[in-house]
């Protein structure tokens, strides 16, 4: 999970901590918003200066590489991903990689040529349409391959893709990193989501297209286990020093999710009973001298699982059951096996990151990254630009975990934790089609959202049958945020596109700007806000005896016997901010 591997600009952020999937951002340095000469800015102008957050140099400007590998353009749009099967042998020694991937597609229309990719710090070695060699194009990296012969709408093709090379270590998590473990033994891990898949081996990479199953086979040195998505199938003694282990993934994975784990692991597992009747493997990958402690603090997983289970439905991958293994990072989510280097240690490596004092009751990264298997792996964002579906879903997935063991007052104190994390410096949707990815705002900002959107159905019973609703309508699909609104708006009877789109596409979050005095007895109220049509209900005057008003962008006015001082707005269910005059 990520905080994976997003582009930081320089000028942007002077540190990073700890995080969801994880090392999590520290916030940006406050630098002071430039202010207008005072005798000549127009009132209003001032009046909105004091809600202006400091604006960072903006994203990182897209390069060739970037576009090429953002954009579903036509070599990539004239067919559809049906199946990988990813046959590689891993040399740690020489730190090198080769084989092929075997890509079956369907074609969507006549076409020459595909688009498929990879880095081009690799070698292609052949990519064989049967026994015919054939030729491409490379582009940064962009294969661009060409056929002897059309290919035609409908039918299915498959092409051999060789290749070889030394992976380039690079990203958050190094990509693909050839390491030692604390003995000194070998212990290989992929970590890409940020980087991209292909630059560790060939692939259509990017986020709309996903195959509908997958297969993983990589040899090793004798003595030596990988440990990859799926369900384990066997393993081959290949009688030259290698053994082959054989994995089998039963549904679409997303390609930054494919994974291999190579190193002295010892395993353990458990099963768990399915509210459908079934039973879902869970399966514990660690080093030896990690055995003891993992058998404990693995004991979370099961009521994890419990937890989504409840609000959301049974485990979206029970053919290929949950996997945790451990990793020389704090962790990803990658399908079906969960990677896990969090010390064994509640909160984030031992640290209550929140600082709401209730991060250190539960195992932070088995909580997030495990939660992505609902949102991340089951329902995928088409594009980086949304990964608010990914991250703003998933962090909200920590508070109803929480609220699952602990109750709704500790779910909101943990809520609570995450507003001084919020930078507010750019939209959360980034720019599409250009590999762009939002600000670390799209998981705190987009978790503080959906507790807002809570608030405003306003019905916890109709809440819990809306999410479980909204989850089962996408699940093991590849959406936008504008289905994402579409459903929500359908489903609750109401026009939340403005609320959507405050905090989803613009810097700010709504201000309720509160006058009192104009009249004794009397308060008048309305939304600052960069949508005309934001007309957020939300509650007012005291705990405990809460009245909803309907404030709009225009002024209004409300009777109330409270003190300017002791008129209060529920912040704890809505995120916004509150001026008071």
């Amino acid at each position: 999970m990520r905080f994976h591997g997003v582009r930081i600009h320089a000028s942007s952020f002077l540190a990073l901590c700890a995080g969801a999937a994880v090392a999590l951002p520290a916030l940006a340095a406050q630098q002071p918003a430039a202010k207008p000469d005072a005798a000549t800015a127009p009132a209003a102008a001032q009046q909105r200066q004091q809600h202006v957050r400091p604006i960072d140099a903006g994203a990182p400007l897209p390069t060739r590489y970037d576009m090429l590998r953002g954009a579903y353009g036509p070599y990539r749009a004239n067919n559809d991903l049906l199946y990988y099967h990813l046959d590689i042998r891993v040399d740690p020694e020489k730190q090198w990689v080769s084989g092929k991937n075997t890509i079956r597609f369907k074609m969507l229309k006549d076409g020459t040529r595909i688009q498929i990719d990879l880095r081009d710090t690799l070698t292609i070695d052949k990519i064989l349409f049967g026994t015919i060699a054939l030729k491409y194009e490379r582009d940064t990296g962009a294969v661009f391959i060409d056929f002897p012969e059309t290919l035609r709408m409908g039918r299915v093709y498959s092409i051999d893709f060789y290749y070889s090379g030394h992976p380039e270590e690079t990203g958050r998590f190094g990509g693909m990193t050839f390491k030692k473990d604390p003995s000194g033994r070998v212990w290989i891990n992929t970590a890409c989501e940020g980087t991209g898949a292909s630059m560790w081996w060939p692939d259509k990479d990017q986020w709309k297209d996903e195959g509908e199953s997958m297969d993983i086979s990589v040899a090793v040195p004798n003595g030596l286990m990988d440990v990859s998505n799926g369900r384990f199938v066997g393993k081959t003694d290949l009688g030259d020093g290698y053994t082959r282990w054989d994995w089998h993934v039963s549904y679409g994975i997303n390609n930054y999710d494919v994974s291999l784990n190579i190193g002295n692991y010892v395993h353990f597992g458990e099963e768990m009973a399915e509210p459908s009747g079934g039973k879902l493997a869970m399966d514990y990958y660690v080093l030896p001298e990690d055995l003891d402690k993992a058998k404990v603090q693995f004991a979370q997983a099961r009521g994890m699982i419990e937890a989504y289970q409840h609000y959301f439905g049974e485990y979206p991958f029970i053919k290929d059951g949950y996997k945790l293994v451990e990793a020389p990072y704090s962790g990803m989510e990658h399908q079906s096996a969960v990677t896990y280097g969090n010390l064994f240690k509640n909160g984030y490596l031992g640290r209550d990151w929140t600082g709401a004092g209730i991060n250190t009751r539960f195992d932070f990264i088995i909580i997030h990254e495990s939660g992505h298997e609902w949102f991340g792996n089951s329902i995928t964002a088409q594009d980086p630009s949304d990964m608010w579906i990914h991250e703003g879903w998933t962090t909200y997935l920590e508070t109803l975990y929480v609220e699952y063991r602990w109750g709704h007052d500790d779910a909101l104190k943990y809520l609570g934790g995450l507003k001084p994390k919020v930078t507010n410096m750019r939209p959360i949707v980034a720019e599409r089609g250009v590999n762009a990815e939002p600000t670390q705002d799209m998981y705190f900002k987009g978790a503080l959202m959906i507790n807002t959107l809570r608030s405003v159905v306003n019905d916890d019973a109709r809440w819990w049958a809306l999410l479980h609703g909204f989850y089962q309508h996408f699940k093991y699909q590849n959406i936008m945020t504008e289905d994402v609104v579409a459903w929500w708006n359908l489903h609750t009877g109401m026009n939340l596109t403005p609320i959507f789109d405050q905090y989803l596409r613009h810097e700010h979050i709504p201000r309720i700007e509160l006058l009192f005095g104009e009249t004794p007895g009397m308060v008048m109220y309305k939304w600052d806000a960069d949508e005309d049509g934001f007309a957020m209900p939300v509650k007012v005057g005291t705990a405990g005896k809460w009245e909803i008003i309907h404030p709009t962008t225009k002024w209004q006015w409300m009777q109330t016997a409270l003190s300017k001082e002791d008129f209060q707005v529920a912040t704890d269910l809505y995120y916004v901010e509150v001026n008071k005059q």
